[in-house]
């Protein structure tokens, strides 16, 4: 049992620096758009104030009241906008690891969400030829190693998902796909990332 602890906290940790590495490339890419975006967003604020100014004076105080206002919900929407953005390429990112670290990612959520070692694993079309059979081999392994057997294998179903993988067992599916992921780590992450992008 010592043993098997061992080789799940290694899988973890192996896991975790994925993550990390994920993490950290989206940090990078949010420094990215963070450079050229705020230079955009200060520009809008400043031509919003600007037209507040222009109107006449006898409403100039509202007007410049309503367009301070409208500029900070356009600043908003521009920021919220640039989160998804972030959240978006970080998802891309995760796809398109090299090939052994995203089998190594998928084979460690496959076991992971494995409850039987003899569920079915269910890719998009690109993912189960391209890496498939990979994924299965190495989900069966960390589950060999964790003392169920592992006979998970590839579906012949394929599903319309831009990564990551499903595993199924009969009507009941465990759902680690790359939009999940991205959809929890956004759940968790999202203020982190607008505190970097607009810092």
């Amino acid at each position: 049992m010592e043993n098997i602890g061992k080789i799940v906290s290694r899988i973890e940790a192996d896991v975790q620096l994925e993550i990390d590495a994920v993490t950290a490339q989206t940090k990078a890419k949010v420094a990215e758009i963070n450079a050229e975006y705020e230079k955009k967003a200060q520009e809008e604020y400043a031509r919003i104030v600007e037209d507040g100014k222009k109107s006449c004076n006898s409403r100039a105080e509202r007007l410049s009241s309503t367009a301070q206002m409208e500029a900070k919900k356009s600043i908003l929407a521009f920021k919220q906008e640039m989160v998804s953005k972030a959240f978006a390429m970080a998802e891309e990112n995760m796809k398109n690891l090299p090939a052994d670290k995203y089998v190594k990612f998928l084979a460690a959520k496959a076991a992971e969400a494995a409850q039987h070692g003899s569920e079915e694993l269910v890719f998009s079309a690109k993912d189960r030829k391209e890496v498939g059979d990979a994924v299965a081999k190495a989900a069966n392994a960390a589950l060999s190693e964790r003392g169920i057997p592992g006979k998970l294998t590839v579906s012949g179903e394929t599903r319309e998902i831009s990564g990551g993988v499903i595993v199924k067992h009969g009507d009941i599916e465990a759902n680690c796909t790359t939009e999940t992921f991205m959809q929890l780590y956004r759940n968790e992450l999202a203020s982190q990332v607008a505190e970097i992008l607009f810092a």
